[in-house]
């Protein structure tokens, strides 16, 4: 592995502004099963200590501890009840009890149903969550109202509610974007100084076109998270104001189909001027064939052995998806799939290194 010069906190905010970093900052999202397989051969018994092994620049991820009402088994805060999905290569805890699902007007929900309030958590054990982990990034606060309320009303009730009952969508986000902006305030006054970004995030739409109008994005969802951006990157930070990168030392991360553009200024000019994904309309045996080459050479670097075969594997399972949503054919799939396998079988050599 080249020669390290910066912390993996020192290197994300190096590209935050526009800098040149010491080498590309690697992050890692992955699914408990993936976890286990990743730890179980790198011999780790700790999550962290793999990462670590793979030089990943991992972000930290604080919570306040939950200290309101005793809450029923297999439930949230919310009220939400969740039960185990089987889907064959995996086993996941998903929503199944929608708490608001059988609520018709804003003033039953009023009447029946208790929201949580910031004051049940407690958070003072939030700097002591970050000892001995200095020198990396740290995500504090944001919000993701939006998949909150699905799992209030159900999936198709949530989606509907934004043309037959908009005042029941503009009463409940209301009521998580406050929820999400205090949470986040008492977050950041915890542990000033300390947070890289924070993840206001939704996702509205796949890899061919948005699940929302752009008229509902801007009606029910921009004005939620601009109060939350104002509030994170301080009063600078206004929408459509162009500034410097190093008068905000805070990031902003958007999560969604249109990922690659700070803030919202840029996601809402993608949603408007290309409801497409692009990626999805370049998939070539080229670019499929420049990536692979790329990884292969990067595992071969770090000498961690096989690991390069799990990441062939994973690699399939997205190009599978991606290449489903854009309904690809079949023969494409498998065709690049091949690729990518003969691609990293072509230097068994450099798999034994380390």
């Amino acid at each position: 592995m080249p020669t390290e010069s910066m912390t993996p906190e020192e290197r994300w905010q190096a590209v935050f502004r526009r800098q040149k970093p010491d080498r590309v900052p690697l992050d890692y999202w992955a699914t408990p099963e993936f976890d286990a397989r990743l730890m179980a051969h790198l011999g780790c018994a700790e999550r962290s200590e793999a990462l670590r092994k793979l030089h990943v620049d991992y972000v930290v991820s604080p919570k306040p501890v939950y200290a309101g009402p005793a809450l029923p088994p297999h439930t949230d805060i919310f009220g939400c009840r969740y039960g185990d999905v089987d889907y064959g290569t995996g086993i996941y805890d998903e929503c199944v009890g929608h708490p608001l699902a059988a609520f018709a007007s804003v003033e039953e929900i009023e009447k029946n149903y208790v929201w949580p309030s910031p004051d049940w958590w407690d958070y003072r054990s939030l700097p002591a969550q970050l000892e001995g982990r200095e020198g990396y990034p740290v995500r504090g606060g944001g919000s993701e109202p939006f998949l909150t309320y699905k799992y209030l009303r159900g999936d198709e009730r949530a989606l509907m509610d934004l043309i037959e009952q908009p005042e029941i969508a503009q009463y409940c986000l209301g009521r998580l974007f406050h929820l999400e902006y205090e949470n986040t305030r008492r977050i950041f006054e915890r542990i000033p100084g300390r947070i890289t970004y924070s993840y206001i995030a939704e996702d509205l739409g796949g890899q061919t076109d948005l699940m929302f109008s752009v008229r509902h994005i801007r009606e029910f969802l921009l004005p939620g998270m601009k109060a939350l951006v104002a509030r994170v990157a301080g009063p600078r930070a206004r929408h459509g104001q162009k500034r410097k990168q190093r008068d905000c030392p805070l990031q902003i991360t958007y999560s969604g189909p249109f990922r690659g553009k700070r803030g919202f200024q840029g996601a809402e000019r993608r949603a408007l001027h290309s409801q497409r994904a692009p990626f999805v309309h370049t998939i070539t045996a080229e670019l499929v064939e420049l990536d692979v080459r790329r990884l292969q050479q990067l595992f071969a670097i770090m000498g961690s052995g096989s690991i390069g075969d799990l990441l062939v594997e994973f690699l399939h399972v997205i190009l599978r998806e991606r290449l489903f949503h854009a309904r690809r054919n079949i023969g494409e799939a498998l065709q690049l799939f091949a690729i990518v396998r003969s691609i990293y079988r072509t230097q068994p050599e450099q798999r034994s290194r380390g």
